[in-house]
């Protein structure tokens, strides 16, 4: 079990590592300017995946909560959504309206991390079965 959250974590920390830089110089290198902070959001990201990810192995260990996993993964994706909104509220929504590029800033770090983190959660429910 070790193993697996720190395999999660050194995979989650270099896709934060990789993907923010490369996103960070694209965003530098066409002078756009974001309403938000970048590196905030991927470490929201970041963090909350992590957290996803270790909280679904330990309780893969529970057999009784076992069989919701998959009910509990979808709570936690809105409650993801929920916590996000709530924590860049003033940069998201007080905004006159966002321009394409930091839409896209927002929404290119939630699929990265959102696609990652549910690879290991199908992973977590394949091992079980």
């Amino acid at each position: 079990m070790i193993k697996s959250i720190f395999v999660f974590s050194v995979v989650f920390f270099f896709l934060f590592l990789i993907s923010f830089s490369i996103h960070e110089y694209y965003i530098d290198n066409q002078e756009i300017i974001l309403p938000f902070s970048l590196k905030k959001v991927y470490l929201f990201h970041l963090g909350v995946s992590l957290l996803i990810c270790t909280n679904f192995l330990l309780l893969s260990t529970v057999h009784k909560i076992f069989e919701q996993l998959g009910f509990i993964y979808l709570g936690t994706i809105v409650l993801k959504l929920i916590l996000f909104s709530l924590i860049f509220y003033k940069s998201i929504f007080t905004e006159e309206e966002l321009t394409f590029a930091a839409r896209i800033s927002l929404f290119i770090p939630m699929i990265v991390f959102l696609s990652t983190e549910a690879f290991f959660v199908v992973k977590i429910l394949n091992k079980k079965q």
